[in-house]
Formats: C-alpha cells, structure tokens, sequence
C-alpha cells in the first residue's frame, strides 16, 4: 500500500483496497484523506476540487466514500433541474424518505435548513457527512444564494457536514461578486503518460497491448489526454490480431490517421467501424475514410469547377471538341496520336490549361445554365486557396491566366461522386 494513502482512523484493510482501485491518484487521494481528517472530527466546511475531464474526481470520490463507507450523499448538478430535487436528493440520503417528504412543494434554502436541522437533533451525526456535488460549474446559473450557502452549510446546519464541489474550470470563475466563504482548493491534473499505459486489456497480452498504447498514445497524447476518449480510440481501433510487435505500427497506421481527424467527434459507433472496415477490405478501390471529414465539403459550382479542372489538365486541348460538342463526328483515338502521346497523361502530370478553357469546359458539364457571375471567379480564387487549384502564371498576368489541377484520380472520383458525373467517359486515357 502506497504511504501516501494511509491514514490514522481508517482500517488498513480498506486503505489497501482504495489504493488497488486508484492507480497513479495516490497523491490526490492521500491529501483528501488529510483533509477529511478521522471520521468522528470535524472536516473543513467546504472542499473545491478541479481539473479537466477524465481526471478522475468522480472517481476518487467514490472509491474513498464506499469503500471506507462514511455516509455521504452524490448529487448530480445536471440531474437536478430546480433547487428542489437537490434538496430531497440531499435529505434521502441521509435521513430517509420521512425527512425528504417533510419539504414544501417549492422548497427555499431556509426551508432546506429548517428541515435539516430537525432531522440531526434527532439523528446526530457520528461520522462526518460529505455532500458531493458533481458538475459544480452548473450552480452558477442558480439562484444567488445558493453557491454562498452550500459553502458555508456547516455552520448553517450547525452538524459535522463537508460540501464537496468537483468541477472542470478554476474557482475564479466561481466567486460571486459579493464575495463568499473560500473553499479549500485542491487540483486533479491529467493523467501522466506513464499512468495512462498502465491500463490493461482483458482480450490481449499485456506485452502486445502496452506496445499498443505507446503507439497511441505517440499519435494522440499531444492533442488528447481525455481518457474517455482515449479508450473510445482504442476499442474502435485496436480490431486487428496482429501478435508480432514489430509489424504493428505499419497494420494500424492508417487506421490512426483517419481516427486522428475526428478526435472528440464520436461520429461512428463501434458496430459502425466494424462495417465501415469490412466495405474498405471489399472495396480497397473505393475512397473511404472514418468520416466525412476526410474528404474537403465545397459548394456544388466548385466541384464542377474542379472537374473541370481536371478535365483540362488530363486532356489534349484539341479532344475538347470530341468530348463537349454534339455533332464532332467520328474520331478515332488513332489519329490523335502523335510520338508523344503514346504516354499516359496522368504519368506526365497536370498540364497547364488558360482561364477561358476552364470556364468553357465548365459550362459544358454543368447541369443547369449559369451565368458567368462573380461568384463563379471567386470560387476559383477559393481553389487556388485551398491549393486544389495552382497558379502557374504571374499575377501581373490579367487577361489569361493559367492553372494546374493538383488534385489527385481518386479524389476528383470521389467527388465527382458526390454531383453524379462519371468522369472516366471524359478522360481521353481511358478512351
């Protein structure tokens, strides 16, 4: 048993066993024992405990109140929609039903305290009572009394109780502007990455999946140290059974990248990812991904500037014709090939293409008529931003200026995709 948890007046026995369930909180809780003191004295009025989400407040409360069972009352902010509901939560678990029902039907603080009162010098308290008040940061959206009341409630009731406050922001943005009584602060920080890669697996080896964990933890550690979210990572990834250690990393790197996008979103449920990567295994072809997000959203006239594009980056200038007029005739792929053709366009890369072929392109494959506005010009600006588009002629140059397509097959598939336009019948390779 860790020194730092052990205390005088709690039994040894259920010390140990606070420590088995409280891996790398040791210190925490060691300094909330001090603050508790022993059972029968006198604790501190009132307890601010703070720190991010997954730190392990709710945790380390819950542990210490059960296993060294001293009676206590959880009371979840978001739970009690009126002052009433925590007030009954409150008088229930400590004194019962009777004492609950003793309430008015809207209940004020001094009501609260009328009936608190008459229940202690009937029950007086051996131990200490703990009022432990969960997403605490919701009580400032509460009447203006209350806050100043639940800090000072000892003295109020006048009995051996300790209100509790977990919260994921600091004090300061609770203090009320008249001033209150100070709690006493105490900070949960984020878990280490060397607590983090303690936990376990049941299904895989300890070696395997501590080998796992460094991994994930190398990718995400420095963007997320939720460990909600850091196991909802893990039980969407780690779907491969893969043993040997040193093929690892290359297995599940891709599956990282996609995860690494949507960090917090939870889009996918588990069942989800599992069918999303059995379609990828059927499908490797098909541009698939973790979410939506992989792919960049544009609006519906930029995507036909983008095939457009293409288009003009990947075909001969003189195949415009055979392509987007009606009556062209009959035009053999043979007669277009010179000796320099006989490569493919895409071995070449994108050939530069001016301003007013791409429009002409444009107003071939779109759907409907539009007008050559300025909103058409300022989503070619936007390409050439989002760099799906490069400008290869000077800016100087404004009367035909020039552009390369820089995006690659399988993404100007997929979002040819998204409008219904089969691009593969307009590329002059596949012909």
């Amino acid at each position: 048993m860790s020194a730092l948890v052990q205390h005088p007046g709690y039994d040894e026995e259920r010390l140990q066993r606070v420590c088995g369930q409280l891996p790398c909180r040791d210190v925490q809780a060691g300094m909330l024992l001090s603050l508790m003191g022993q059972p029968h004295q006198y604790s501190f009025p009132s307890i601010f405990i703070y720190g991010h989400r997954s730190s392990g407040k709710s945790h380390v409360m819950h542990v210490l109140l059960k296993e060294l069972e001293l009676p206590h009352a959880m009371v979840s902010c978001v739970e009690c929609l009126s002052v009433a509901v925590l007030f009954e939560q409150v008088l229930l678990s400590f004194f019962g039903c009777d004492a609950a029902s003793l309430l008015p039907r809207s209940p004020s603080l001094s009501d609260f305290v009328r009936v608190y009162r008459q229940q202690r010098s009937q029950r007086p308290a051996e131990q200490t009572r703990y009022i432990v008040m969960e997403k605490a940061e919701l009580l400032r959206d509460a009447d203006a009394n209350l806050l100043p009341a639940l800090l000072r409630l000892q003295e109020l009731v006048e009995d051996n109780v300790t209100v509790i406050l977990l919260s994921e922001i600091v004090w300061d943005k609770f203090r009320p502007n008249t001033g209150c009584f100070e709690p006493l602060q105490l900070h949960f920080p984020d878990y280490s990455k060397a607590g983090v890669s303690q936990d376990k697996h049941p299904s895989h080896s300890a070696e395997f999946y501590s080998s796992y964990i460094n991994i994930l933890l190398g990718v995400f550690y420095s963007v997320c140290r939720d460990l909600r979210e850091l196991r909802h990572l893990v039980r969407h990834t780690l779907t491969m059974k893969e043993t040997d250690t040193h093929k690892l990393w290359r297995n599940i790197e891709p599956h990282l990248k996609k995860a690494m996008r949507t960090v917090y979103l939870r889009e996918v449920s588990s069942l989800q990812w599992e069918q999303m990567q059995q379609m990828e295994e059927k499908d490797t072809g098909a541009v698939r991904g973790l979410s939506a997000h992989t792919h960049v959203e544009l609006p519906y006239y930029s995507k036909f500037l983008l095939i457009a594009a293409y288009l003009a980056s990947y075909n001969p200038a003189r195949t415009d014709k055979r392509f987007f007029l009606k009556h062209h005739g009959k035009i053999r792929k043979t007669n277009f090939l010179k000796k320099n053709e006989k490569t493919s366009n895409h071995l070449l890369g994108p050939k530069p293409f001016p301003l007013d072929r791409l429009l002409a392109i444009f107003y071939s494959v779109v759907d409907s008529r539009v007008a050559p506005t300025a909103s058409i010009f300022s989503q070619i600006s936007s390409l050439v931003t989002l760099q799906l588009l490069t400008q290869v002629s000077h800016d100087d140059q404004l009367d035909a200026p020039k552009y390369k397509c820089a995006v690659s097959m399988d993404f100007i598939c997929a979002i040819s995709r998204t409008v219904n336009f089969e691009i593969v019948q307009y590329l002059y390779d596949f012909l």
